[in-house]
């Protein structure tokens, strides 16, 4: 088994795509893995795959990273649980396609919260305890 089997690693994003590969590498790694995105369902299920498939011990939060108050809620979550990263994937983010003058306001600042308020504020949360 690896040295970082007692390590954790924190993956936003991790319903799909690249956050759902990393979270396979990680697991088949020996991490334990906390597992963020907004469907609790999807991270369940991934959960369990990665539990059957490499025995990874593995917290899941449902949890919608564009909401501002998602990193605190998110830190002191696992603060809570006792659980401490020592790897912080930001992997979590969307983009809005067309024309500027045509896309949603609402929908352009839910995407700068998410892609570099959310990042930001979980770096600063999680980076001095790593």
């Amino acid at each position: 088994m690896s040295t970082t089997a007692k390590r954790t690693a924190l993956i936003t994003g991790a319903s799909g795509g690249i956050g759902l590969e990393l979270a396979k590498v990680f697991a088949r790694e020996g991490y334990n893995l906390v597992l963020v995105a907004r469907s609790e369902k999807k991270l369940e299920e991934i959960a369990a795959d990665l539990n059957k498939k490499h025995a990874a011990q593995v917290s899941v939060i449902a949890k919608d990273l564009a909401q501002p108050s998602a990193p605190d809620e998110l830190y002191a979550e696992l603060q809570s649980k006792h659980i401490e990263v020592d790897v912080l994937v930001n992997n979590a983010g969307f983009a809005t396609y067309g024309y500027f003058t045509e896309i949603d306001t609402h929908q352009d600042m839910e995407m700068v919260q998410l892609n570099i308020a959310a990042l930001t504020h979980l770096s600063k949360l999680f980076l001095p305890g790593m």
